[in-house]
Parts: structure tokens; sequence; C-alpha cells
């Protein structure tokens, strides 16, 4: 196991009204939500020979969630923590852990917004970063829904309760600056890049604002990753269609290109709001869809209720890496208080949800193998 030692050595790449109800609490960071000490697996003052990335889908904050928060907090504050302690086990066990935080934050106290231009709240970060995440994506169709305002909120929420981003720009300096992430002494690049912003403009016209998807454009940010000391680049795509566990022709074509680079060394992707396939090319993976890890469709027989969780495990090999991939079927419920499930954790219980967590095993065992791929289910 590794010791986590990290050190950001860029910012970020260039990634119904409803009135809010909850306490304007204050976003703090977390201090007793850690993940445990870890041990260099190849000893003190040596490179790590291992280390695992865990990454989710969506985190889509709609009302119902708010309800969850409001309902699970005490004293008048919002908590959101136990929204996701089904999957907190498989979280903090990773060196490294990234969620895809898809929509902008609003002030503490709102007013929120659901659909269609969400402003969640902020309390979410605090959550995210006590389940054990270390790093937010945050390049979506979502991320202008806020504006300018929105973005530079967002991102000072992260900052202040511990979490690294990648994928939004609070400035252009910002915006040429790529995040890079020491884990246990390997620095990890994670860049975020979205299919579009839902035909909303680049806010005042600031095209650095996020990135956009170009197999071009991505492959030039890799090899810059590269060059700025990156040992392993990681690569978060916003795409897909929406409610469609099959690839479209963005993800098709563009997918294989950027395993095909020698820089690149993981796609991870959202959107779809259901589970996608993954692909093994040449010992490198993409898992194309990971679903939602929270959200509230509010169809719990549908597909839209099933997620994923990924890890891959970076076993040092001469001096490049090879990859092992393993999954977990996700599952939200829709009672209140709504919670986001590890299947199969729960089916070992005794369960009344035993054929609802069965179904989701199965649909998304199907979906993830296949294109042929053999992951390991966690």
């Amino acid at each position: 196991m590794l010791v986590r030692r990290r050190a950001v050595l860029g910012g970020l790449l260039a990634g119904v009204a409803v009135a809010a109800t909850g306490c304007a609490d204050e976003i703090s960071p977390n201090t007793a939500g850690g993940k445990p000490t870890k041990t260099p697996a190849s000893g003190p003052g040596k490179q790590p020979e291992r280390l695992t990335v865990v990454a989710t889908g969506d985190v889509l904050l709609h009302e119902r969630l708010w309800t969850t928060a409001r309902r699970d907090g005490k004293d008048g504050r919002w908590d959101f923590a136990p929204l996701m302690s089904s999957v907190k086990p498989l979280v903090q066990k990773a060196d490294l852990a990234i969620a895809h935080l898809e929509t902008p934050l609003a002030r503490a106290g709102g007013p929120y917004h659901g659909y269609p231009l969400f402003q969640g709240p902020p309390q979410i970060a605090t959550a995210l970063k006590q389940t054990g995440y270390d790093l937010c994506t945050t390049a979506s169709n979502h991320s202008f829904d806020g504006g300018a305002a929105g973005v530079d909120r967002t991102l000072d929420t992260l900052d202040r309760v511990g979490l690294k981003h990648a994928g939004t720009a609070r400035s252009r300096a910002e915006a040429e600056q790529i995040t890079i992430v020491d884990v246990g002494g390997v620095k990890v690049a994670s860049l975020s890049f979205t299919f579009g912003f839902n035909g909303l403009p680049y806010p005042n016209g600031e095209t650095w604002r996020a990135g956009t998807i170009s197999a071009k454009t991505i492959k030039l940010k890799a090899q810059e990753a590269r060059d700025r000391g990156a040992e392993l680049v990681l690569v978060s795509c916003h795409w897909g269609t929406e409610y469609s566990n099959k690839l479209n022709d963005q993800q098709r074509e563009i997918g294989p290109q950027l395993l095909a680079d020698s820089n690149i060394d993981l796609v991870i992707g959202h959107h779809a709001h259901v589970v996608q396939p993954m692909q093994e090319i040449d010992g490198k993976w993409i898992a194309y869809g990971h679903g939602n890890l929270v959200a509230a469709h509010r169809e719990p027989a549908s597909r839209k209720a099933e997620g994923l969780l990924t890890r891959f495990t970076f076993i040092r090999n001469g001096n490049g890496w090879q990859t092992e991939a393993e999954y977990a079927p996700l599952l939200m419920i829709d009672d209140l208080p709504v919670r986001v499930l590890d299947v199969r954790r729960e089916l070992a219980k005794d369960t009344a949800r035993h054929s609802r967590l069965e179904l989701a095993q199965r649909r998304t065992t199907e979906t993830v193998t296949a294109l042929g791929a053999t992951p390991k289910m966690l």
C-alpha cells in the first residue's frame, strides 16, 4: 500500500429554480474522514510497485437528493455523506479516487436549481471528501449552467474542502496549467473534456473556461502532461448519447485513438446516465460510461438507476505500467432517504431488494463485457 503524499504541480485544464430551505452552513475541509495511512509497496524511498485508481460516474444533484441531505443532516445542516456510505469502503481504499462533478455549485444557502440549469448545494463537496474522493473532474455539458460565477464558485468550493479538480478554469493562467497529483511518489495527471455545453456560449467569450473533446487537443495535452513530469495520464471524457448503453460515433472514433497514444494510460467516461461498456486495447483500458454515482431520475426500475465503479491497478513493469481492471455494479434506490448501493455488498445481506440488486448486477455485467472485455468484479 502507498503512503499518500499529494502535491499539485498544476491547476486545471481549460474542463426550474427552487428556493433553498437548508442552513447556510460553512463548507469546510474534512479532517476526520480521510483515508487510512498507506505504506509504500516497495520500501522506504523507493518508487511504488503499484497504485490503484477508482473512478465513478456523474454527481447529478436533483432536488430529491437535497431532501435526503436535509433529512440526514443534524442541527439544520445538510449532509450528503450518508447517501454514499455504501461505496465509501471501495473509494477509501483507492490511492486516487476520482468523481465527476457534473453540475456547478451554488452558494451555501442557495438558491439551488435543478434541471435544466443546475446549481447544486455546495455541501456535496464536503461529502465527497468524507467519502474518500481526492479529485473531481468538472468539464461537462452543464459546466456553464451558472455562467462564469458558477465555474468560479464551484472550484473555490472544491479548493476549500481539499479536493483537487480538472476540467474547468477560473483564469487563463489556470487553464494553461495541468492538474498533476503526487500519489505516493507517482505523478498522475488528470485531464477532463466534454462534448459540449448544451448550446450555452462560453461565459464572456472565454474559450479557455473548459475544453471540448478533440483527439488532437487531448493528445497535445497528454504530451504536455508528460513534459511536466507526469508518469501516468488519465483522460476523462464527458460524452455518449444520454440513456443509451451503446457507443455513439464520437466514442467509437475517438476512444481507440486516445488509447493508441503512448502518452495516455486510461480513459474514463461519463454523461450517458446509464452504464456503458469497458474495452481493453493493447493492455490499456477505457470505461466508456460509468452511469451515475448519485442522481434521482425517479425511474427505480430502469437502467438510469444503475451505475458503475471501476478500479484500475497500475503495476510497474520495467519502465512502464501494466493495468488490471475491476468493476463494481451500483444501484440508486429512490425511497427516502435516497442511497447509492454497492450491489455485491448489499446482495450479501438479507434484503428485500435482492431481485432488483441481482438485475442490476446482471445488466451491468452484460453491458461492461459487451465489447469482449473481461474485467473482474470487485
